[in-house]
């Protein structure tokens, strides 16, 4: 028995990879990674799904009539899936709280930083490193945590540390946070969260 995952992406799906890889090494045994469901058709993140062949599904914000009909055609599709558990890799639309509120503890984001610095809202992205650097700080990192309806406020699961170097461009930083922290703890932390589900049978339901 596995948990079931839904990853959601918007993107390039680099930290998708890293859980791809993660699983078909073999250190994923408590998740299986169900579903792939991005906000955009032209993401690439879903060509690396298909490539490793997990199904996937697109719902796009811009194309909803509101923000329910949107979180309405997501949960649908978590329902007709079967999902237990949700990943967020570089997903860029905001989830209400009435929707992040039916999966207590049981939607995972990662933020690249070491919170509670530079984080909340309006920092996604480059933003982050762009801070980092303008505030001259010598360590920052990313940071594992559950997703409630605060920005970046939910419990933090793993945090993990990189240095700023001279010469650090926000690029050159963001890339090496991704590198040396944000692939290697997201999978960690997925395989985690999914063994708990498995393992407590008290554990917060899902409300779908």
């Amino acid at each position: 028995m596995k948990t079931r995952i839904a990853v959601f992406v918007s993107g390039g799906g680099t930290n998708l990879q890293a859980l791809i890889d993660f699983a078909a090494a073999g250190n994923l045994p408590s998740g299986e990674l169900a579903l792939v469901l991005a906000s955009r058709a032209d993401a690439y993140a879903l060509t690396r799904a298909k490539e490793a062949g997990i199904p996937t599904a697109v719902v796009s914000r811009k194309e909803s009539a509101s923000q329910d009909t949107f979180e309405e055609g997501i949960l649908s599709k978590l329902r007709e899936y079967k999902i237990e558990m949700i990943v967020l890799a570089g997903f860029m639309s905001i989830l209400s709280e009435s929707f992040t509120s039916r999966f207590p503890k049981r939607i995972l984001n990662v933020h690249p930083s070491l919170i509670p610095a530079f984080c909340g809202k309006g920092y996604y992205g480059l933003k982050v490193h762009e801070e980092a650097l303008a505030r001259g700080v010598k360590i920052t990192g990313a940071t594992v945590h559950f997703v409630n309806e605060i920005p970046d406020g939910g419990e933090i699961i793993f945090q993990g540390c990189a240095p700023v170097l001279d010469g650090d461009t926000p690029e050159i930083l963001q890339r090496r946070v991704m590198e040396e922290v944000e692939w290697k703890l997201l999978p960690k932390a997925t395989e985690k969260v999914a063994a708990d589900i498995l393992a407590d049978k008290d554990y917060p339901k899902m409300d779908l």
